[in-house]
């Protein structure tokens, strides 16, 4: 879309931004609003003005109209979501039930890797009208599934309660400002004044949100639970996954674009990281095991550092074939982590009460939406100062006494021949060419690092997983025996 409607990487940042903003803050409304006003409801009315502005961007391409569509795309999509495994909880068995909960979490990540996969072929002709096509015909087709497939009815509580607007209004505004800081840092560089105004901000309004609800006899986030070492593990370890898979989202997509591969060269290697995301879901469901749920998550982690060190030895030779083993194995391992990832969370909320149910979802939500933000701001920061210190090692090489470097910029000057009859503005045309290819070596040599850095991360995190994983398996401990006995308790008193 940036590329399409002429955009400045500033102005295609805030596209993400705001998606990112609205999605994360409706994700702790959505329990309520279906618990008082019913799921279905809520989606029809979003869906509604969604599909307004859906036909609005087919005839203006302006990038206010996008950036509001982008904002109510994230609304739309937090509560699509959350129907989406609704909806698949409803069409499987009482005992597969939980499992809808994995297979709708894991479709909605299948969405990036399924987006590149497309997307080049709708704009193949060069007009963005196809993509604003297909999204009105996926609203259109949404729309009418919630109207003719109802969802049982569900009792309808008075869940919502005054101080829950004073707590979203100062939440929803702090994580904006965190979403907006993550994304345009890496873009505008951290040194940018507003930046740091807008970090300052951010900080009391989240601390005051979370002060308040703590404070809370029936709180909206359950602080109290959330601060709990188990969950901050869990919030921990959610968001380190979500850093790592930054690698497939910015690394290998961004390495591909410096040496000069387009999108619709990508088209391949976004199908196969397609199919193992599909792979991911279905395996992870197959090896669920609620007796050793770390066990996967531990070899997910380490499939991620396998596939990134993998990717540590890119040349301006590598294309996208190079890619197609390792992505398809962190593809596999961004999928196949979630199911147990997902179990653990819901088992930990349940075994308090329905209520904390709200929590997780924020909790899940907001690390895995921030996580992937702070995981590109993160590597993308690293990427652009390690091409600093790679061009100045690489220039400090390059001096006009050389010959083999006088030889090089006339060869690349030689390619001007015919239009340039002058030796000086051949010459200079060569030396321009040559610091070119040095900025690209330069980008090459940093996606290496970072390659090799995310490779070394998820090594500490094998390290601490595994230790933590070995010490429950010695000892014969299932870290979530509690919670097992207590949600079997609740069911038996549901039946009885």
């Amino acid at each position: 879309m940036q590329g399409s409607l002429g955009l400045t990487p500033v102005e295609g940042g805030w596209l993400t931004a705001i998606y990112s903003m609205t999605s994360v803050c409706m994700s702790m409304l959505l329990i309520k609003f279906r618990q008082q006003f019913g799921m279905q409801r809520f989606t029809r009315l979003f869906l509604m003005a969604f599909l307004v502005l859906n036909v609005l961007q087919l005839f203006v391409h302006s990038y206010g109209v996008q950036l509001i569509v982008r904002g109510a795309a994230g609304v739309a999509g937090s509560a699509l979501t959350t129907l989406c495994f609704l909806y698949i909880m409803q069409a499987l068995p009482a005992a597969a039930r939980l499992s809808g909960m994995i297979i709708g979490f894991g479709a909605s990540q299948v969405a990036l890797p399924l987006a590149r996969t497309l997307s080049p072929l709708l704009l193949a002709d060069g007009r963005i009208e196809a993509l604003f096509l297909l999204e009105l015909g996926l609203t259109l087709m949404c729309l009418g599934s919630v109207a003719l497939l109802r969802l049982p009815p569900s009792d309808r509580t008075a869940a919502f309660e005054r101080i829950d607007f004073l707590t979203f209004a100062l939440f929803a505004p702090g994580v904006a400002l965190l979403c907006a800081v993550l994304v345009q840092g890496r873009i505008q560089w951290w040194s940018t004044p507003w930046l740091g105004y807008a970090t300052a901000a951010a900080i009391p309004l989240i601390g005051g949100a979370l002060l308040i609800e703590h404070n809370r006899a029936n709180p909206l986030l359950n602080t109290r639970w959330m601060l709990g070492r188990n969950i901050v593990r869990f919030a921990v370890v959610a968001a380190s996954l979500r850093i790592l898979l930054s690698e497939q989202t910015f690394g290998t997509v961004g390495l591909l674009t410096a040496v000069g591969m387009g999108n619709d060269q990508l088209v391949t290697l976004s199908l196969i990281m397609t199919l193992a995301s599909i792979a991911g879901i279905v395996v992870s469901l197959k090896t669920l095991n609620m007796q050793d749920l770390y066990k996967p998550v531990v070899i997910a982690v380490a499939l991620i550092g396998i596939g990134a060190w993998m990717d540590a030895d890119s040349t301006n030779l590598t294309r996208p074939s190079s890619f197609y083993v390792s992505q398809a194995i962190i593809a596999f391992a961004a999928l196949y982590f979630l199911g147990p990832m997902v179990m653990i969370g819901i088992f930990r909320a349940l075994a308090r009460g329905p209520s904390h149910i709200i929590s997780f979802s924020a909790i899940f939500s907001i690390t895995q939406t921030l996580g992937g933000l702070a995981g590109t701001a993160l590597l993308g920061s690293f990427q652009i100062v390690r091409e600093k210190y790679h061009a100045f090692e690489l220039t400090q090489t390059l001096t006009a006494t050389d010959p083999l470097v006088m030889q090089r910029i006339q060869q690349l000057g030689g390619a001007y021949a015919r239009v340039l009859g002058d030796p000086a503005l051949r010459q200079a045309s060569g030396a321009g060419l040559l610091g070119q290819q040095v900025t690209r070596e330069a980008n090459i040599l940093a996606y290496n690092d970072v390659f090799l850095a995310v490779a070394i991360l998820a090594g500490g995190v094998v390290l601490w997983l595994g230790a933590l994983w070995l010490r429950f398996r010695l000892r014969g401990q299932n870290p979530l025996a509690a919670d097992l006995a207590a949600v079997q308790r609740m069911r038996q008193k549901q039946m009885s």
